[in-house]
């Protein structure tokens, strides 16, 4: 005799019971997911991803490569409020302090204020509650305060001294600016890149009066056939009206208010450069990229060992007496077709640097293209030297 069994449920035939789902991160060893979380690298990513597992949060403290990102300046002058992004002229820097530019403010973030929260809480906690233990918003800043953290409108801008102090392996440090701190007209060109140790080591200037993008120049060069002239009866050396026309006082502007920039920089990195002693390179740029400090292994530690001079006022590493090398070409045609008018180059030591005068590699090479053949180009040219006092 057949026996058939049927289901009492028919309910089960229709919707039977799912499988349990397979996590394959949980399969992934924890030196896979380090370099993906080094390949984000974004601070508030990490921010984010911190609160996802416990087996997340307990891997993003050992990030080697960490990018912050700021999003807007807030003034020292009144923390209340927060100031235009926007940068400065080139005058007004040269003449004041950079006192009013000291706050850098990274948009809030929830999940960052909960990473903030790891020191001083177990590193077991649940993802659970690290959701809901965030529920302030948090955000990053840049602070020449010591204790780095400010209230405004129910939002605390955390110092990226306190962010970072989580990263314990930390190697490879970028931080990005959202512009450069110089307002300059459109169409005028001005870059700069400076290496500091406990002061600075070296700094490459790149300005122009204009800049004249590739397609324009093609319909200047033919509306005006005296272009080509202009160009061939250049002999390299600057002509009598660079000195009358105000052309000689706009570059030494442009250099001083670079080597600002690039001392109040450096002055701000020193808690960092404490705390960090795995550092292998750190890079603070901006959004524009107008402006470069970098600084190698040797050259972060001599900042720990060696003090730094600097100026409580204006907040800045003080720049010692200077040898400047100058570059000048009244119309530079660059490959691409783009052409820089009043095209000028300096090169910047301190005058009791040991290393070779006559050595112009590590000015060639100082910016991407397509200004890097602009530089080449122009240190082929004659050579004018120039001093400067220490400030």
């Amino acid at each position: 005799m057949a026996i058939t069994l049927r289901s009492s449920d028919p309910l089960s035939r229709i919707h039977p019971e799912p499988e349990q789902q397979i996590d394959h991160f949980d399969h992934l060893p924890d030196s896979i997911l380090l370099l993906i979380f080094n390949n984000i690298g974004d601070v508030k990513s990490l921010g984010r991803c911190c609160v996802v597992s416990k087996r997340f949060h307990s891997l993003i403290p050992q990030v080697e490569n960490v990018v912050v990102r700021v999003d807007c300046v807030i003034s020292d002058d009144d923390s209340s409020s927060l100031v235009s992004d926007k940068p400065r002229s080139v005058a007004s820097v040269a003449a004041t302090p950079f006192s009013a530019i000291f706050r850098l403010v990274i948009k809030p973030l929830q999940a960052l204020g909960q990473f903030l929260k790891r020191s001083g809480s177990s590193s077991s906690s649940s993802a659970s509650s690290a959701s809901s233990s965030s529920s302030s918003a948090s955000s990053l800043l840049i602070s020449g305060g010591s204790d780095g953290e400010i209230e405004q409108g129910g939002v605390t801008h955390h110092s990226p001294t306190q962010v970072l102090k989580n990263f314990d392996e930390l190697r490879f440090l970028r931080i990005e600016l959202p512009s450069g701190e110089l307002g300059i007209d459109d169409g005028v060109l001005l870059k700069w890149r400076a290496e500091f140790g406990s002061t600075l080591e070296n700094c490459v200037i790149l300005g122009a009066s204009s800049v004249i993008p590739a397609t324009n120049s093609v319909d200047l060069g033919t509306s005006n056939n005296n272009n080509a002239a202009v160009v061939v009866e250049d002999n390299g050396s600057i002509p009598e009206s660079f000195y009358t026309n105000g052309g000689l006082k706009l570059r030494v502007v442009w250099t001083i208010s670079s080597l600002i920039a690039a001392s109040a920089r450096h002055y701000l990195l020193q808690p960092i450069i404490a705390e960090h002693k795995t550092l292998d390179s750190l890079v603070l740029t901006d959004v524009d990229g107008q402006g470069v400090l970098c600084m190698n292994r040797d050259q972060l530690e001599e900042l720990r060992v060696k003090p730094l001079s600097a100026s409580s006022a204006s907040k800045r590493t003080l720049v010692p007496a200077l040898n400047m090398r100058l570059w000048y070409a009244p119309t530079l045609e660059l490959p691409d077709g783009t052409v820089l008018k009043g095209a000028t180059l300096v090169a910047i030591r301190p005058s009791e640097s040991k290393k070779e005068a006559c050595d112009v590699s590590w000015v060639s090479s100082a910016f991407d293209e397509p200004y890097g053949v602009a530089a080449k180009m122009l240190v082929k040219r004659r050579t004018y030297c120039l001093e400067m006092n220490s400030f």
